[in-house]
């Protein structure tokens, strides 16, 4: 019995001894990271980024632009400890001017909205002179309209839309300039006047229509009578011109109006009962 105890003291002793080994050989082999291990270590350190054609990328690294240039487009590499960007879309942006009411310089009040198109061509500008460059341009584009319009008559920003919107683009280009912003195109869109002052214009328009009507009417009846008083002349140095002028308008008046019975009364005999009184 006691022999028996003892071999069996002897297997569990020899089977941990065993086991231990094992478990020792397993946490070295864990300890070891491999090229593998360390590849992955190297790239968690990192964040990939990748930026479209149309975008680029402003790195800042502990808060200053780096190599003072924009990233992209592609792939590029960034600390997330130290490194910050921006993306930054160098496609042209359309946004519409809300409608803004001012008094022209004849003192109306009209109502003007429109369309402004505008790019980026230099990112670092857009994000480093600026806060904010697309709400920016759209508050300048507000003031800017106003501006330009309130020195204009009502007569000239009805005709001259086309004049007005190169001067609002050159202002709007030079003051965005240094943010970096591109003004490719100023449109105004609609203008829109009071009830009461176009019923104003309408009437007036209509009378000068009028006006207009009656002159050259009576341009035309001088023009008439110069005409019958050289047809005149012509008539009584030939006394049978009248007489076939006279053939005529029996012709005309017989084939418009064929009931008509005229009898002629030859103007000689009248003159000669006058002459006799």
């Amino acid at each position: 019995m006691i022999s028996t105890t003892s071999s069996t003291t002897e297997m569990v002793t020899q089977g941990k001894l065993q086991i231990n080994s094992v478990d020792y050989v397993e946490d070295k082999t864990t300890g070891r990271l491999g090229c593998f291990g360390w590849l992955l270590v190297i790239l968690s350190l990192l964040l990939i980024t990748i930026v479209n054609e149309y975008e680029r990328a402003v790195i800042f690294r502990l808060g200053r632009i780096t190599d003072r240039k924009p990233k992209g487009p592609g792939l590029f590499f960034i600390v997330p400890c130290t490194d910050d960007f921006v993306k930054v879309d160098l496609r042209t942006v359309s946004f519409d001017i809300p409608p803004q009411e001012f008094l022209t310089r004849d003192s109306v009040t009209v109502s003007v909205d429109g369309v402004v198109y505008f790019r980026i061509y230099c990112p670092i500008s857009s994000v480093a002179n600026v806060s904010n460059a697309h709400l920016s341009t759209r508050l300048l584009a507000q003031t800017t309209l106003r501006n330009v319009l309130g020195t204009k008559n009502l007569s000239e920003l009805l005709s001259d839309r086309e004049g007005i919107s190169l001067s609002m683009q050159e202002a709007l280009d030079e003051a965005t300039h240094a943010w970096g912003m591109k003004v490719e195109r100023v449109e105004i869109k609609d203008v829109k006047l009071p009830i009461q002052l176009q019923r104003a214009m309408a009437a007036e328009a209509e009378a000068s229509r009028e006006a207009r009507a009656k002159i050259i009417a009576a341009e035309g009846e001088m023009k008439a009578s110069r005409a019958l008083k050289e047809a005149s002349l012509v008539i009584s140095e030939s006394p049978s011109a009248l007489q076939l002028r006279y053939l005529q308008t029996l012709n005309t008046i017989a084939a418009e109006k064929n009931s008509t019975i005229i009898f002629p009364l030859p103007i000689d005999i009248l003159q000669n009962f006058m002459q006799q009184k």
